[in-house]
């Protein structure tokens, strides 16, 4: 069993990725094949042109330095640069959006240029971040909530979704999608401020994303228990993607 850290879909092509405790691996024909070396990937978000962000430890032999700090791909997780922090920082909350890269290693930080770094506060610290994709709004789910950043995490606001949110995700620049940790799923259209909850659970999550079909529905994929599903009734049903 691969333990998941985080997945998505590749903003341009569609193919369905998975950060993983053994490295990057991408759905070919319905198989799993890995992509570049093995990496732990502790931390990983991609942006909206592809450009893959990571961060976590590498397995032995690899040519890379502990951790690896942020490190980015251009060909899907084929080839790793060091950005910056090698050696310093194990980003475990990553997120990447039109106005940069926030991370938390311990110390929350930004960057626009993936050199420079700025240190932000946060109330508490983040198990999840996560940036809309053209305003770069920030989702934190931490201990004291969900919170919501308008200033690349500079400063910070509550919303209060009807579950407890331990993961979040931005289908598009309006609508996010939580889930608690019983696996309950609720929705907001408007950014935040009104809410849904959905009566079905899904299981409780260790990663999730979320994202329009060609055909404009509302897709989440999430990993539970070691599998991978998708739904598109916010778990109403489900169908497996990888078992």
């Amino acid at each position: 069993m691969i333990h998941i850290h985080g997945v998505a879909r590749h903003p341009r092509t569609g193919d369905l990725l998975l950060a993983t405790h053994q490295g990057l691996f991408q759905q070919v024909d319905g198989d799993l094949v890995r992509n570049g070396p093995a990496i732990d990937l502790m931390g990983f978000a991609i942006d909206g042109d592809g450009t893959l962000y990571a961060s976590g430890h590498p397995a032995p032999g690899t040519d890379l330095p502990q951790p690896v700090g942020l490190i980015t791909s251009q060909d899907t997780g084929g080839n790793w640069q060091i950005a910056s922090r090698g050696g310093q920082s194990d980003f475990h909350a990553l997120s990447a959006g039109p106005t940069g890269v926030l991370g938390f290693d311990g110390t929350l930080r930004h960057t626009r240029d993936t050199k420079t770094w700025t240190t932000r506060d946060i109330p508490s610290p983040p198990r999840v971040l996560a940036a809309s994709p053209r305003s770069g709004r920030v989702l934190a789910t931490t201990e004291a909530g969900l919170l919501i950043s308008q200033d690349d995490g500079a400063t910070w606001a509550s919303l209060a979704p009807p579950e407890t949110a331990v993961l979040a995700a931005w289908a598009d620049e309006d609508t996010i999608v939580v889930s608690s940790p019983a696996g309950r799923i609720a929705t907001s259209d408007d950014a935040g401020r009104t809410w849904r909850r959905h009566p079905k659970s899904i299981g409780a999550a260790e990663a999730l994303w979320a994202g329009r079909t060609a055909e404009g529905q509302l897709e989440i994929i999430a990993s539970v228990e070691g599998r991978v599903i998708s739904t598109t009734d916010a778990g109403t049903t489900t169908r497996v993607l990888i078992q």
